[in-house]
C-alpha cells in the first residue's frame, strides 16, 4: 500500500490516501440510479425552502447577523452532479458557511435534472430563481453573485450569458469552482479521479440533447463580452483544468475581469471528500476572499467547521 501510494503522480500531499482510493469516474448510465438514490437520501440542514413548482425550489441561507427585512448580499449557488444527478441539500454545509463567513444570503437552487430535462430547462429553472432572488425585499439586487461547483459552474455561466442576453438585471460577479463548460473536452489529466471523460461525455449527451451546441455550451459561444467579473477555481489534476484555463483566457480577452486560481495536485470534486483538509480549507478562504471583494462585505473569521 505505501508503495502505491508514493508511486502516485503529483497528487497534493493531502490528498494522496483519498486518490489512491478514489474512483475515476462516478456516473455511467448503470450507475446513474444508483447515486440519485443516495443524493435523495441526503437531509440537509433543514433550511427555510421555497417551492416555485415541482422540481424547482430554492433552499434558503440567512447569515445570524441578519436583521430583519433589511435588503443585502446575495449569493445564487448551484449545485453539482454532472447535470444528471445530485440535489441542493448536498451543499447546505457549504452555504451556510458561505452566509456566516460573509454575512450574506445565500439562495440554493433546486433545479431539474436531464436526461429527463434536457438543455435549456436546467438553465431557465436557475434563471427564474435568479429572477426571483432580485425582487426579493430582503436582498440587494445590485450585490448578486452567482456561483456554482462542477455543472452547477457551467449552469452558473450560461445564467451569465442569460442575464446579459436577455437584459436581466445583471449579477456582479461569477465564482466558478471547476465548472463544467465544454462538451468536446476529451481526455484530460492522465490520473484524474472522481469524473473523467466517460462520465463527461453522458454527462453533456445528457444534457444537451437536440440543443444549439453553439447556444447552450458556455466555451462554445463566441461573444464573452459585457459578461461579470468571474473567478475560476480548479485543481491540475481535474480533467476540466485545460477547459477551465481556456475559458479565463477568453474572459480576460473580452475585457472580463477574471481570476485564475489553481490548486496544485487536486483532482475534480476534492474539496467535497477532503472538506477536512488543509487544502480543501485553502480552497474555501480563497472563494469567500473573491466573493467578500465582489460583494463589498466584510469577513466574519470565526470557526465555521467543516462542509
Amino acid at each position: 500500500m505505501i508503495d502505491r501510494l508514493r508511486s502516485l503522480p503529483g497528487f497534493h500531499p493531502d490528498l494522496r490516501w483519498i486518490a489512491l482510493l478514489a474512483p475515476r469516474r462516478t456516473v455511467t448510465p448503470r450507475s446513474l440510479p444508483v447515486l440519485r438514490t443516495l443524493t435523495r437520501a441526503i437531509r440537509g440542514k433543514d433550511p427555510d425552502v421555497y417551492v416555485l413548482e415541482p422540481g424547482v425550489a430554492v433552499r434558503w441561507f440567512r447569515p445570524s447577523t441578519a436583521r430583519g427585512d433589511e435588503p443585502g448580499p446575495a449569493l445564487l449557488w448551484i449545485h453539482g452532479g454532472g447535470y444528471v444527478f445530485g440535489r441542493a441539500a448536498q451543499d447546505d454545509a457549504l452555504c451556510r458557511r458561505f452566509a456566516e463567513e460573509l454575512g450574506i444570503t445565500v439562495a440554493s437552487v433546486e433545479y431539474r435534472l436531464a436526461p429527463e430535462h434536457s438543455y435549456p430547462v436546467p438553465v431557465e429553472d436557475c434563471s427564474r430563481i435568479y429572477e426571483w432572488l432580485t425582487r426579493r425585499p430582503d436582498v440587494d439586487a445590485s450585490r448578486i453573485a452567482i456561483g456554482g461547483a462542477s455543472a452547477g459552474g457551467g449552469l452558473a455561466a450560461a445564467l451569465a450569458f442569460r442575464a446579459r442576453d436577455r437584459e436581466i438585471p445583471p449579477p456582479v460577479f461569477q465564482l466558478l469552482v471547476y465548472p463544467m463548460l465544454d462538451d468536446r473536452t476529451g481526455a484530460g489529466p492522465r490520473h484524474t479521479r472522481l469524473w473523467d471523460e466517460r462520465s463527461n461525455r453522458f454527462g453533456w449527451e445528457s444534457y444537451l440533447g437536440a440543443a444549439d451546441r453553439s447556444e447552450a455550451v458556455p466555451a462554445r459561444r463566441d461573444d464573452l463580452g459585457d459578461l461579470p467579473p468571474a473567478w475560476i477555481g480548479v485543481g491540475s489534476h481535474d480533467l476540466f483544468f485545460a477547459e477551465n484555463r481556456e475559458y479565463a483566457d477568453r474572459l480576460a480577452s473580452a475585457g472580463v475581469p477574471c481570476g485564475f486560481h489553481i490548486v496544485e495536485g487536486a483532482f475534480h470534486g476534492f474539496d467535497l471528500v477532503a472538506s477536512r483538509k488543509r487544502v480543501a480549507q485553502g480552497f474555501f478562504d480563497e472563494q469567500c476572499a473573491v466573493l467578500a471583494d465582489a460583494l463589498g462585505v466584510r469577513r466574519s473569521r470565526g470557526d465555521l467547521g467543516e462542509c
